[in-house]
């Protein structure tokens, strides 16, 4: 094909597909063309248009499925934290003590939410658990809590891996099989360290509604304990 002709084709051929977007209903007046119009694929061969629009609409028919079920997977997982984060503040309300209620804490710390090491950080001294391996006393004005000042401020959780002398701190000779852990700073009592072998179980963006739900329990149930 000489030159001209074919740029003089490749501008109708610009002029006809324009037009066509500016129809997109064309077809609809003329179905005989979406039947016999072809369309190229990535392995070169040919399909009818009809045909082209039926595999897309497949494909996007098996995306949403595939969504579908992602958001009831999730769902139900949202249902199930629900329940333990329910069951959890009914444990904490029928505690009797201080110490009562941070030994509920960890027992469902450890067994309804599987957490492999779960350690507390107190700002203060509670009665009653001098003996228990699980807890610590470490002031407000020590020097190293001050790296999670901000955190204790907002009450926001921290999901991750901490750096290894943050870890240690609050994990002591368990932070060497911790892979990723959650700490919930609670207020006025302390921070609580949840820890699993999982390197994938806590991370930085992930949702935490759910553990500050857990964090405002405690410090409602320690506050309710604290002595008048």
């Amino acid at each position: 094909m000489p030159m001209a002709e074919e740029r003089n084709a490749r501008s109708e051929a610009h002029e006809v597909a324009q037009w066509l977007r500016r129809h997109p209903r064309f077809l609809e007046h003329f179905p005989d063309l979406a039947v016999t119009l072809v369309v190229p694929k990535d392995g070169g061969a040919s399909a009818s248009l009809a045909g082209y629009q039926l595999e897309v609409l497949r494909e996007k028919n098996r995306e949403l499925t595939r969504r579908l079920h992602e958001l009831s997977g999730n769902a139900q997982d949202n249902e199930r934290l629900a329940v333990r984060t329910h069951q959890l503040t009914l444990a904490l309300m029928r505690a009797g003590s201080a110490a009562d209620t941070l030994r509920s804490m960890v027992a469902c710390l450890s067994e309804d939410f599987a957490g492999d090491a779960v350690r507390v950080t107190l700002l203060a001294p509670v009665d009653g658990l001098d003996d228990a391996p699980w807890c610590q006393v470490v002031p407000a004005a020590d020097a190293r809590m001050e790296v999670f000042r901000e955190a204790m401020a907002s009450g926001e959780p921290l999901c991750g891996r901490l750096p290894p002398e943050r870890q240690a701190l609050l994990f002591g000779d368990a932070a060497d099989r911790v892979a990723s852990c959650a700490v919930l700073p609670v207020a006025d009592v302390g921070l609580v360290a949840v820890g699993s072998v999982d390197s994938n179980r806590f991370f930085p963006g992930m949702g935490t509604l759910f553990l500050r739900m857990m964090a405002e329990a405690l410090a409602t149930a320690m506050g309710r304990s604290a002595p008048r």
